[in-house]
């Protein structure tokens, strides 16, 4: 993968809040699973009224092993990085309890609208009951006593992800966006692989000296992990560009192309995946879609010359 390492060493000690920085601390949800690795993770920046970035899924015992290990203090701001279900849902219990306001770049929304005939396969992962009380821009701050938050806008892995700096510190809370155990997901039409690619390269720009993403540990050296991802994506790019030159006109058939020896239970993802990168082919007019847009049931040929 380019020379891309995923490191998979992580205790979620769940139930407690660990300290990952001086004023920062993150307590892990008991929803491991494929796509949330150990759990998602919650952040609590500061110490005596502090801000709560990402509250997790719908459960109870998580919210309450939360407020639990911050007894005697006061929760200020809730912020949410995006909405999928395990990692907003939380934020309206914990608003319920806590009384603060919630923070996010927007309620849920798909990248682009669906096209004729289209159902999400990730429409279940969605939280469609989500509305922020404030609605966050890109550049926006978020200030408490011992923290000032910084929104910054990156979609790709869902149209309204929101990540979050510490700029005096140059960390950044990440969200979905990059993680050290694997890549990120990137499935239309909730995700877009142009903005994902877009976002990333403002990640890069930034030169954060600490990443910190909502599953797994912490990026300690963000420079090459960036790096490596972004090289991997293009990898895979060229490698669907190539299997359409080569005539596999179809998606599954560019799967089987691409990932030789893939379990059939992982196919259906990585012809998500594979359909990102045909939507980010086809609008820069590298590949046609017969018939248009891009879509699973389309068939593809290389664009002419």
């Amino acid at each position: 993968m380019a020379g891309l390492e995923f490191n998979t060493n992580f205790d979620p000690h769940y139930g407690q809040l660990v300290q990952v920085a001086p004023g920062i601390r993150r307590i892990t949800a008991n929803n491991p699973g494929p796509f949330t690795f150990k759990g998602t993770n919650t952040f609590v920046i500061g110490d005596g009224s502090v801000a709560v970035i990402d509250p997790g899924p719908d459960d109870p015992g998580h919210i309450q092993a939360l407020l639990d290990g911050l007894s005697g203090e006061t929760v200020r701001h809730i912020l949410v990085t995006h909405t999928h279900r395990d990692h907003s849902p939380g934020a309206r219990l914990l608003a319920r309890l806590t009384g603060a306001p919630v923070y996010a770049e927007g309620p849920h929304r798909a990248s682009r609208p669906l096209n004729t005939g289209e159902v999400n396969p990730l429409d279940a992962s969605a939280d469609d009951a989500f509305q922020p009380d404030i609605a966050l821009r890109h550049g926006d701050w978020v200030e408490g006593d011992s923290y000032c938050l910084e929104a910054v806008f990156t979609p790709g892995h869902c149209a309204n992800h929101m990540a979050f700096a510490l700029p005096d510190r140059d960390i950044l809370f990440c969200g979905d966006h990059v993680m050290a155990w694997s890549t990120s997901i990137v499935a239309p039409p909730d995700g877009s692989m142009a903005d994902y690619m877009t976002s990333l390269d403002l990640l890069i720009e930034r030169q954060d000296a600490l990443i910190i993403p909502a599953h797994g540990a912490e990026i300690s050296t963000p420079a090459p992990h960036l790096a490596g991802l972004r090289a991997h994506r293009l990898e895979r790019e060229a490698a669907v560009l190539d299997a359409v030159q080569k005539g596999h006109a179809d998606i599954p058939s560019m799967v089987e192309h691409i990932y030789k020896g893939l379990p059939d239970h992982l196919k259906g993802a990585a012809g998500l995946s594979v359909l990102a990168h045909l939507e980010d082919l086809e609008g820069r007019k590298r590949v046609i879609a017969d018939p248009g847009p891009a879509s699973v049931s389309a068939h593809y040929s290389v664009y002419p010359e």
